[in-house]
């Protein structure tokens, strides 16, 4: 174990619980603190389930070519607990290194004085005193879970937020409705801050449009207010400021088209930033993003296939996510075709059926797999069972590499294509196994 995965295994006994949504112990904490969050930069607060992280690095990558220094939090982390803190300079920030961040948890933890606090509050306070002492142009603030009484929450007069796709996760924590859920991501709307919204179930608009309205936040929406479409392998981009005609997105799959538009709508609504055209052209085509839609093309996994195997990374983890992955997968197949095998981990509180049954027709089979360190990830028996409901023939391993090399056995007409997918601890696991920490 790391030094700082030590200290945040310490961090984690502060409270019994992992996710207890209240404002009140950041108030706390970030008072004590002397408010880090009032001396950031200009922050834009993203929130929403699917898309955030793949819309946040859209944004990071053109405000970079544009030569801006650009903090980002997000979370989860894949393999290092640094990831979530990325520290802007000009054109092309850095993780935090692991003597600051640990230094800033220490003084996190001591300034608590023992006092209940999760282990995401208490980290994303640390992330905002680190950034409020370095100087940069841009914050891209990710929710970790809701918005409304999520642990960042606290940013009184953002630049913008944002909320990218809704659809159901965590409603134990969020509601059981879609327009539950869509009332709680709304709720990092700020009086007259622009919210920029992506494409959503009409029930979940309705609920974001009345959050919007009831705090005065003018709100500008996919398909309404802009397109951002495909045309001939391009990204096509129109609002009332005018069109983009740009390259295709470096990440993967049509949803990514989407992300980079809610991202280019974003920045546009921002009056002081007058862009360049070449840093929307220059951070669509460089925007990385890992474990969505990656191609493992080399490392000690990949040989583990059969030769000429393709194979593909995705965290993805409920129903709407598995959606887009499957559609990404279709579009491959038409490209070039080859049989479909999924190697699939997923956390037991997860809709499995609502993910796997996207890949029904598409997957010749499923190899389930525990995730590794996570006492609730789903039993590979049992997510197999599931994967059998979906109508996918499916079997167990009891870890990726034996998963893998129970592939070179199945009779295949062709290599086949082998996405793991189903978890975003999972696909941490994957990186690490193939020595691939994001950086």
């Amino acid at each position: 174990m790391s030094q700082i995965d030590t200290v945040v295994a310490r961090l984690t006994a502060l409270h019994p619980k992992l996710i207890d949504l209240t404002l009140d112990r950041m108030e706390r904490i970030l008072a004590a603190l002397g408010h880090p969050e009032r001396k950031l930069p200009p922050v834009i607060h993203v929130a929403g389930t699917n898309g955030k992280g793949s819309t946040i690095a859209f944004m990071r990558a053109i405000l970079e070519a544009a030569g801006l220094a650009v903090h980002v939090y997000t979370s989860p982390h894949l393999v290092r607990f640094n990831e979530r803190f990325r520290l802007g300079a000009p054109r092309e920030g850095h993780l935090v290194d692991d003597q600051e961040l640990i230094a800033v948890l220490a003084e996190c933890e001591r300034v608590n004085a023992g006092a209940p606090i999760t282990v995401f509050e208490i980290t994303t306070a640390a992330g905002l005193l680190l950034f409020s002492r370095h100087p940069a142009d841009m914050l891209l603030l990710e929710v970790g879970m809701g918005g409304r009484l999520d642990a960042t929450n606290v940013i009184e007069q953002p630049l913008a937020t944002v909320v990218t796709p809704v659809s159901f996760d965590h409603a134990e924590h969020l509601g059981d409705t879609l327009a539950k859920i869509a009332f709680e991501k709304a709720g990092i709307f700020k009086p007259g801050v622009p919210a920029i919204v992506a494409a959503q179930p009409r029930e979940a608009l309705m609920a974001i449009e009345r959050q919007a309205a009831r705090v005065k936040a003018p709100i500008r929406i996919a398909g309404e207010n802009w397109t951002a479409t495909e045309e001939r392998g391009r990204l096509v981009y129109q609002d009332d400021d005018g069109l983009l005609d740009l390259p295709a997105p470096k990440l993967f799959g049509r949803h990514q088209f989407e992300n980079a538009g809610v991202a280019i709508a974003t920045l546009r609504a921002i009056e002081y930033l007058k862009l360049p055209s070449y840093a929307f052209e220059q951070g669509i085509a460089r925007a990385e993003w890992p474990a969505r839609m990656q191609l493992l093309s080399q490392g000690p996994l990949a040989a583990m296939l059969p030769p000429g195997s393709e194979l593909w990374l995705d965290g993805g983890h409920n129903a709407d996510g598995g959606r887009a992955v499957a559609n990404a997968l279709a579009d491959l197949e038409e490209r070039v075709s080859r049989p479909l095998v999924l190697v699939v981990g997923m956390l037991a509180t997860k809709d499995g059926t609502g993910f796997l049954k996207n890949f029904s027709g598409l997957a010749r089979r499923i190899v389930a797999v525990p995730i590794p360190e996570q006492q609730n990830s789903m039993p590979p028996g049992e997510l197999a069972e599931t994967a059998r409901g979906a109508g996918l023939p499916a079997q167990e391993a009891h870890d990726i590499e034996s998963a893998l090399a129970s592939i070179r056995l199945f009779e295949l007409p062709a290599p086949p294509r082998v996405l793991i997918t189903g978890s975003l601890y999972l696909a941490g696991v994957v990186l690490a196994l193939n020595d691939m920490p994001p950086g």
